[in-house]
């Protein structure tokens, strides 16, 4: 489905946002919409306290200063209010009650309940009982509402996205694997470049291809080779790589080298943040091609379009 052809209604059917997965093409296009329409707004000036009265609970189960930063300056450019609720493992195991959790909220007037950090399986349990939107900024398992941002600079920078190849180098995780699954609901090609040690899943690969096809290798090279995108994502954020892994993901470091096999024109994409000279040299992060920067303020215009869709 092509996204420039899409009439959007600027309504969503569900209530949360967990994985992508969950969400149809359309659905999608629809967020994609409302960014374009929330940053053109943005650099009019014009006002969208959309949220006035509104108060967002923001659940965090560990620590991000752009995905926070970028939450609650959304919150406020929409008219409402954030409260930060610090997620702990101990009270959860203590006995805190995810119902008794989520029914109390509600009834404080909270109009969404962002979380990050969030196990999948409690993030469920959640979902399950929530009268109010659930919305997951990451965890193990899914980074949503990064990869619609990623996906809106592709099609801002590129005019479409059906038809682009988009090619994903590195260590991966819940970012690639969200990456792969919002690529093919929009009609793109996808190819992963991860060593044996750190490639994905077979069993997450396996229901990732329910929506399409997905090509993984361990060369770059062949990955990277006639792609209009290339992506990448930092290896040392809240762990450490050990020497060993450092040496396993070293052919995986993006430099000029290995962009110059793409497309002529392709573009370079980090989620930040990013440790230069580990996945990523440099010159390429830095360059004329890099897209980052504009990575970084999109997910301001995501998020706003993702509350002004779901919050109540």
């Amino acid at each position: 489905m092509d996204v420039n052809r899409y009439f959007p209604s600027y309504g969503l059917k569900n209530q949360h946002l967990v994985k992508l997965c969950d969400y149809s093409t359309e659905e999608i296009f629809e967020i994609l919409y409302a960014t374009k329409a929330m940053k053109a707004k943005f650099i009019a000036h014009e006002d969208t306290r959309i949220l006035r009265g509104v108060t967002i609970a923001l659940l965090f189960g560990d620590t991000s200063m752009r995905t926070r930063s970028a939450l609650e300056i959304a919150i406020r450019q929409l008219g409402g209010d954030s409260v930060y609720l610090p997620y702990s493992e101990k009270d959860m195991r203590a006995g805190e009650n995810i119902k008794d959790l989520v029914n109390v909220i509600s009834r404080y007037g909270v109009g969404a309940l962002v979380t990050r950090g969030i196990p999948q399986k409690e993030l469920d349990e959640f979902c399950s009982v929530s009268s109010i939107p659930i919305i997951n900024s990451k965890n193990e398992s899914s980074v949503p509402a990064q990869i619609l941002a990623d996906l809106f600079t592709i099609w801002e920078k590129r005019g479409k996205l059906e038809g682009l190849k988009i090619a994903y180098v590195g260590k991966v995780g819940a970012n690639a694997q969200s990456l792969m699954v919002g690529a093919i609901k929009c009609g793109m090609e996808i190819a992963v470049a991860a060593p044996n040690e750190f490639t994905v899943k077979r069993n997450v690969l396996e229901n990732i291809r329910q929506y399409g096809h997905v090509t993984v290798t361990d060369n770059p090279v062949s990955a990277v080779k006639g792609a209009d995108i290339i992506y990448t994502n930092g290896y040392n954020y809240h762990s450490v790589l050990s020497e060993t892994e450092k040496k396993i993901l070293e052919p995986y470091c993006v430099n000029a080298q290995l962009m110059s096999v793409a497309n002529v024109g392709a573009h370079f994409m980090h989620p930040l943040p990013a440790c230069r000279g580990v996945e990523v040299t440099a010159d390429v992060i830095d360059g004329k091609n890099s897209i980052v920067l504009d990575q970084g303020e999109n997910k301001l215009h995501t998020i706003k379009a993702i509350l002004a869709l779901l919050a109540k």
